[in-house]
């Protein structure tokens, strides 16, 4: 088959995007990815066997939702013409589109009329998302329009994934009918994120890390004030922040503010297998997002990228992390309590021998939580809709 992913993201970085693609093109199907760019970045490149197509370029200073809107509405009107154009040419089978945004769908139009079949992934609910984004009632029109293209969104695919089961059951309650759904959350490519044999650190350092998007509700201020608190009480502690976002200069100001640039390194975007090689040298996964709102039902891909590569995490007490982790696999604080995440932080640096009881633990719910277990899912939902 002929398969195209199409998403308002950097393919590279983007691990569920990339993980269904190169799954594609392991089973001997041709793959076409079409997204985003950033500087330096040619516009054509295959990446493990994937045709890429960057056709925007892409920098995250979204000053608020009207220069975002506008940003997914330019990408939103070329990728319907490469699609069409490409479609025209040489059809394709299936077209996978990933959401934030919704409406993206529809650039698929010209493949559905002449018969391809369409998914749309739902990475992140898009009401909930906008409203935690740009903070706005869940009761205002805007919020509402949003839920009315997700319905018109959702009839206009074939097929709807949906990234948790709470999304499953919001998105079936208010949008679409479940027959026409399928979970499957952003379970650890092993082939990227594996356990690396486990070694003692001879420097004296306790290196903590959280990759990721750099936006409010990943609670990263939270963290830093954390930080704060233990730079008597864990002299030795770092902080690793490898990602982007609307936060990036809001933290970088905040750590400079605190004296904390010792501490504390922020770094940019970089691909998932820098991203994995940087993991091996942490000590501590932390994922510190506020429990309330959309931040509380957004799963945390790096949770189960931390426990592949054998590094114990640590993760706010929200109500999607209890659905699908214990105390047994990883650590909990109090969600938006920052005394109590430096406690845990403190307590988890002092006691290796916890941290060895998460490590092991988490491996053994990875090896039956991982894509290559549960990528079957996925392949037989393909060849259901093309059949």
């Amino acid at each position: 088959m002929k398969v195209c992913m199409l998403a308002y993201t950097f393919y590279e970085r983007d691990n569920r995007v990339r993980r269904y693609a190169e799954t594609l093109v392991r089973h001997g199907h041709q793959v076409e990815a079409i997204a985003l760019c950033r500087d330096g970045q040619p516009c054509e490149e295959v990446i493990a066997g994937v045709r890429l197509t960057r056709i925007q370029r892409r920098v995250i200073d979204e000053g608020g939702p009207f220069s975002y809107l506008l940003k997914l509405l330019l990408f939103f009107f070329r990728s319907l013409w490469v699609l069409a154009v490409r479609h025209l040419r040489e059809p394709y089978d299936v077209v996978h589109v990933h959401s934030v945004p919704d409406f993206e769908v529809f650039a698929a139009l010209i493949p559905r009329l002449f018969g391809a079949r369409i998914i749309l992934d739902v990475h992140d609910i898009v009401p909930e998302f906008y409203a935690s984004k740009f903070k706005v009632s869940n009761r205002s029109i805007i919020f509402r329009a949003l839920v009315l293209m997700e319905r018109l969104s959702c009839a206009f695919a074939h097929h709807v994934i949906i990234a948790n089961d709470i999304w499953y059951e919001r998105i079936t309650g208010r949008s679409v009918a479940k027959e026409k759904c399928t979970t499957i959350i952003n379970y650890p490519d092993l082939t990227i994120f594996k356990q690396q044999p486990h070694r003692e650190r001879c420097d004296g350092q306790f290196i903590v890390c959280y990759p990721g998007t750099l936006n409010w509700h990943q609670g990263l201020d939270l963290a830093i004030e954390a930080i704060d608190l233990l730079r008597d009480r864990v002299p030795h502690l770092r902080f690793e922040i490898i990602g982007d976002g609307r936060m990036r200069e809001d933290l970088r100001a905040m750590i400079t503010a605190r004296g904390l640039e010792s501490r504390i390194t922020l770094s940019g975007l970089v691909p998932m297998e820098e991203v994995a090689r940087r993991m091996t040298g942490v000590d501590l996964g932390i994922v510190p997002k506020r429990g309330d709102g959309f931040g509380g039902e957004a799963f945390s891909t790096k949770i189960m990228e931390f426990m592949a590569m054998g590094v114990p995490v640590l993760a706010s007490r929200t109500r999607i992390d209890q659905l699908y982790f214990n105390d047994d696999l990883i650590a909990f604080f109090k969600d938006g309590n920052v005394e109590d995440l430096a406690c845990q932080i403190e307590a988890l640096a002092q006691h290796p021998e916890r941290r060895n009881q998460l490590r092991n633990h988490a491996l053994g719910f990875i090896d039956q939580n991982c894509w290559s277990v549960r990528e079957p899912i996925y392949l037989k939902l393909i060849d259901k809709l093309c059949a």
